[in-house]
């Protein structure tokens, strides 16, 4: 395996733009490590409070680590990134940012909850332990548009996708859109539910080592991927309370069955609203339970009773 020299944490972008310089250029089937930014920008320290999400400057949200040229690259090809390892700094945040996240009307107040975790678990509170499951929330290609583009929103080339499942051992490949493909890699997670329905997961700088491969001709339209085994096994085993969503609006629906929830766990476990919303975001799942049987849909979120010990 051939490896490179790691990108340093000076080696990062705030938007996706085809123009920007390469930080490293790479030949097919070698192996990088990134240092990562959190999404914050690393303006949240364990002296934080929920004051200073408030203060966030929001031009320094979403670092990516990049760009890597990948040489040989061209439109129409894929990028193969084996994700290898993580080194997660052991340090992490989530917070309610006021106007983002899933019932943003809801939750108008700015709320932080910073975290100390370990190699397999992060406490929540006492009795409710979430599993660290490391991923990177931000990971993609330069997009063919010229031009700065927000990193916020998922695009074909990936990006800001929150796929809880690209922890190590996955296989990404990623459409190519520019020469050289233009890979970035930021936002890393120490766990998540499917959804990040407040807007932030366990958001933690780290380590990310990757390998890339080049696929010719391959003519990917979005990313796909594989995982190396099961990918709830972690706590599947004392099974899972679940509310619902139901209606002819998706979105709609994925409200009300976080809205469900976060009354469950205030009523059951003695939350606060904004704990019950934060748990949700960082340990449930949000899933399409039938999207056939028009006029209405129905969405559930599935939280793991593991995580109450």
């Amino acid at each position: 395996m051939k490896s490179r020299p790691k990108c340093t944490i000076h080696d990062h972008h705030y938007g996706w733009d085809n123009s920007l310089p390469p930080a490293l250029e790479v030949e097919s089937g070698e192996t990088i490590e990134f240092e990562v930014i959190d999404s914050g920008g690393g303006q949240f320290t364990p002296a934080s409070t929920s004051s200073d999400v408030t203060a966030l400057d929001f031009s320094k949200i979403n670092p990516v680590t990049g760009p890597v040229y990948v040489h040989g690259a061209e439109p129409g090809d894929a990028l193969q990134v084996d994700i290898l390892e993580f080194r997660p700094s052991g340090f992490g945040w989530t917070a309610i940012i006021p106007g983002f996240g899933l019932l943003a009307d809801e939750f108008a107040e700015p709320y932080l909850k910073l975290w100390q975790y370990g190699d397999s678990s992060a406490e929540f509170l006492p009795g409710i332990r979430v599993p660290v499951r490391p991923f990177p929330g931000t990971i993609g290609n330069a997009p063919a548009e010229a031009g700065h583009h927000s990193v916020v929103p998922p695009r074909s080339v990936g990006g800001n996708m929150d796929i809880r499942d690209l922890t190590a051992g996955s296989t990404l490949h990623l459409p190519v859109a520019v020469p050289g493909a233009l890979f970035s890699v930021g936002d890393t997670h120490a766990a998540q539910g499917d959804g990040e329905v407040c807007g932030t997961a366990i958001e933690s700088a780290m380590h990310v080592t990757l390998r890339f491969t080049l696929k010719k001709a391959a003519h990917l339209k979005t990313p796909r991927f594989s995982t190396p085994g099961p990918v709830t096994g972690h706590i599947d085993g004392a099974g899972y309370q679940v509310t619902t969503g139901i209606g002819p609006d998706l979105y709609a629906a994925a409200q009300d069955a976080t809205r469900s929830m976060v009354d469950f766990m205030t009523a059951e476990y003695g939350l606060s609203l904004q704990e019950a919303y934060l748990l949700c975001s960082v340990a449930a799942d949000l899933r399409i339970s039938e999207i056939v049987d028009a006029p209405n849909w129905l969405v559930s979120l599935y939280l793991p009773r593991g995580i109450f010990i």
